[in-house]
């Protein structure tokens, strides 16, 4: 089991097929995502990664979690999760993920939490039919009608579907379809909606129900560490000569 990826919902498009037909997307981005910490069968009882994203001001982190990051030697994230993972699976404090973490056709369950709609009526929030619009029917055509029995039981059940608060819940769709992504500037394109709102994070994973795509990286999509030895080598055997030929001149 891998680990999953922590993304910022940047809001929905299209992409056009090579036979011309387009597929409604939603963008998905991965701001600064890094591992914080891990933990360990010996140590903690269970294998998880726990992953940062985004940035946040050192003035606005608690002093505990500052010293959490400094710890792990990463900047201060604006949120954390962990992700359960095999012990084959775990990763590095500090590696940082990319979009090619998932490929193209693969599925993955996003979880996110959904929109806040305020206080709504029973028709708006459970799909309620309302009273009739003629026969007596004064001043309450949108209303959810009776909301108990006579004296026995005497009270409303638990749970009745009522007038009340709608969205802002906490939500997980399933088996979504990863059209493609964009390494370069860490995006990843899924087919459809997904829960949330523009700007709102969302945790990404491997689909449980749909067996794993044969392409996936394991353990994970990590960015390539540029080699700067390389690099700092050659001006400096090429400047050599010159600075000895100066000093003998």
């Amino acid at each position: 089991m891998r680990t999953g990826v922590i993304a910022k919902k940047l809001g929905m498009t299209r992409l056009f097929q090579d036979d011309g037909r387009h597929v409604p997307v939603t963008v998905l981005q991965l701001d600064g995502l890094q591992v914080v910490s891990r933990r360990e069968t010996d140590r903690d009882g269970y294998t998880a990664v726990q992953l940062g994203a985004g940035s946040a001001k050192a003035k606005n982190v608690a002093k505990p979690q500052r010293g959490h990051f400094g710890k792990s030697e990463v900047e201060p994230k604006a949120v954390v999760h962990e992700f359960r993972v095999t012990e084959d699976n775990l990763l590095d404090v500090g590696a940082e993920l990319s979009a090619d973490h998932f490929v193209a056709g693969q599925y993955v369950d996003i979880q996110g939490r959904t929109q806040g709609k305020g206080f709504a009526g029973a028709m708006k929030r459970w799909n309620f039919g309302g009273l009739r619009a003629t026969h007596g029917v004064s001043v309450s055509h949108r209303s959810h009608g009776s909301t108990g029995n006579r004296q026995d039981p005497g009270r409303v059940f638990k749970n009745k579907k009522m007038a009340g608060h709608m969205g802002d819940k906490n939500r997980t769709q399933q088996n979504l379809e990863i059209v493609g992504t964009d390494v370069e500037r860490g995006l990843i394109f899924v087919k459809g909606s997904v829960p949330g709102s523009k700007g709102g994070w969302l945790f990404v994973k491997d689909a449980v129900k749909v067996k794993a795509h044969a392409d996936t990286p394991y353990p994970a999509g990590l960015k390539a560490a540029a080699n700067t030895n390389t690099a700092a080598d050659t001006p400096a055997e090429t400047a050599a000569p010159e600075a000895t030929d100066g000093q003998e001149g």
